[in-house]
């Protein structure tokens, strides 16, 4: 067996369960944005009486904040995430309200919370967070950005339209539909590489909206093409996409 078959066999069996890459440890490497979010979320969170976290995944981000507000929750609906952020928020007194992950309803009555956050919600329901803000309440989030590892979807799928929901003009028009103030929208480009075509496979299982309809089986040839370059260049480097959103609800 080749190191082409053997790599893709060992990342389409290993198990995928949480919202966790650290499977991809040493194989793969993605640069964080400039800002800096999780200390500026820990900054906000300092300051304020309420905070909600939604799609909070496996809890990492409100469990490490070095202090919480004493109403403190969070959201979330992939059940291997939810298994794991239990435990970690209720050690730190955040309440998690398991939700679903096909709508967007949050299950709290309007003008809760002080702060919302959320670190790469897979939508978001800008209705939702105008209801559940107080009046001068801010939503701080970083969001997948438009075109996010673009060159590896469009390695695996061909050319992809150039339109995207995640445009900034996009989202800047929905948070304003939803009736919140748009203070601020920045995007970067986080520098983004896989070591192995074994990563590639793992992460395109993580993440299936890089590659919707991915399996190993359907894109072999094209695996194979990119295990090829990546052995001759040493990894395949592409670019993430990430926007950082301040929105409040005007007074």
């Amino acid at each position: 067996m080749g190191r082409f078959e053997v790599l893709v066999e060992e990342a389409e069996h290993a198990p995928i369960g949480a919202w966790d890459f650290s499977w991809l440890e040493g194989r793969a490497v993605e640069e964080r944005p400039t800002w800096h979010y999780f200390d500026r979320v820990a900054q906000r969170a300092a300051g304020v009486s309420s905070l909600l976290e939604i799609q909070a995944g496996v809890g990492s981000m409100s469990a490490a904040l070095p202090s919480v507000p004493a109403l403190s929750a969070a959201t979330e609906g992939f059940p291997p995430s939810v298994a794991r952020a239990a435990p970690r928020l209720r050690a730190r007194g955040v309440h998690l309200v398991v939700t679903s992950q096909t709508r967007f309803d949050l299950p709290f009555t309007a003008d809760t919370f002080e702060l919302v956050i959320s670190r790469h919600p897979i939508a978001v329901g800008w209705s939702e967070v105008a209801r559940v803000l107080r009046p001068g309440g801010i939503y701080f989030a970083q969001h997948v950005g438009p075109h996010s590892l673009r060159s590896l979807s469009e390695f695996l799928l061909g050319p992809l339209p150039d339109a995207s929901e995640r445009d900034l003009q996009v989202e800047h028009r929905a948070a304003e539909t939803a009736g919140l103030v748009v203070r601020s929208m920045q995007l970067e480009h986080p520098r983004t590489a896989f070591y192995d075509v074994g990563a590639v496979v793992y992460f395109l299982r993580l993440v299936p909206w890089i590659v919707p309809g991915f399996t190993v089986a359907r894109h072999r040839d094209s695996l194979r093409a990119l295990h090829q370059l990546i052995e001759s260049k040493g990894a395949f480097e592409t670019t993430a996409s990430r926007t950082l959103v301040e929105a409040t609800n005007p007074p």
